[in-house]
This record gives structure tokens, sequence and C-alpha cells, in this order.
């Protein structure tokens, strides 16, 4: 059974860090890309960032780029999304997502999400003062 978990949300403060982990479990991540999402209350889910099995190649939103980072262990099964400089509007529900090989789903955003079978249950991040 393919499975997803993430952890890592919580409060923090405009300029503060958190580091986001996603777990794979039943596949490991030498095959699958990994992407994340986000939803905020009211809006669509979007993507984030992306990071390819095939090639290693890594994709960022514009609003997020120079901030967050992604990264894998694939000796723990484990994606990171290291976020810096967190403000307001990154506020959201965090999801992290499966796919083969590469960031196919991602990079056809927003119909690409309909694509993506395996998901984590999210891990909310609020960012106020």
């Amino acid at each position: 059974q393919l499975q997803l978990v993430e952890s890592g949300g919580g409060l923090v403060q405009p300029g503060g860090s958190l580091r986001l982990s996603c777990v794979a479990s039943g596949f490991t991540l030498n095959y699958y890309a990994i992407g994340w999402y986000r939803q905020a209350p009211g809006k669509e889910r979007e993507g984030v960032s992306c990071k390819s099995a095939s090639d290693g190649s890594t994709y960022y939103a514009s609003p997020v780029k120079g901030r967050f980072t992604i990264s894998r262990d694939i000796a723990k099964n484990t994606v990171y999304l290291q976020m810096n400089n967190l403000q307001p509007s990154d506020t959201a529900v965090y999801y992290c997502a499966a796919e083969s090989g590469s960031c196919r789903s991602y990079l056809r955003l927003p119909e690409g999400l309909r694509s993506l079978e395996v998901w984590g249950q999210g891990t909310l991040v609020t960012v106020s003062s």
C-alpha cells in the first residue's frame, strides 16, 4: 500500500522557518517524484515545489522561489520542504503527493492535480504574529 505522511507544520511568526517532512511507505523514492502542494482557506490547491526521481530536477512556484527548498533523503525515504522567511500568505494546509518518475503532473497544474493518486493527509502551516 502506497502511503505518504506529512509532519512539521505549526504556528510560526512572519519571517520564521519550518521544515516539513513527507515520509513514504510502500514504495521507494528512487522511482517516484514527490511534489508539495498547499491549499489555503477558500482557495484552490496549488503547487509549491516538486523533485523529480528520474533526473533529480527541482521546481518551485514563483511565490516561494528563493525561500523554500525541497530535498530528499533516499535512505529515510523522506522528502523535506525547508521553508524560510515565511509570510502570512504561506498559511495553508500543505500536502505531499507522489507520481512516477518525473514531475509531469506538477508541471501540468492545475489539470495535473487529477492525475495524482497518492496523497498525504496534510499538515497545517499558520503564519501569524
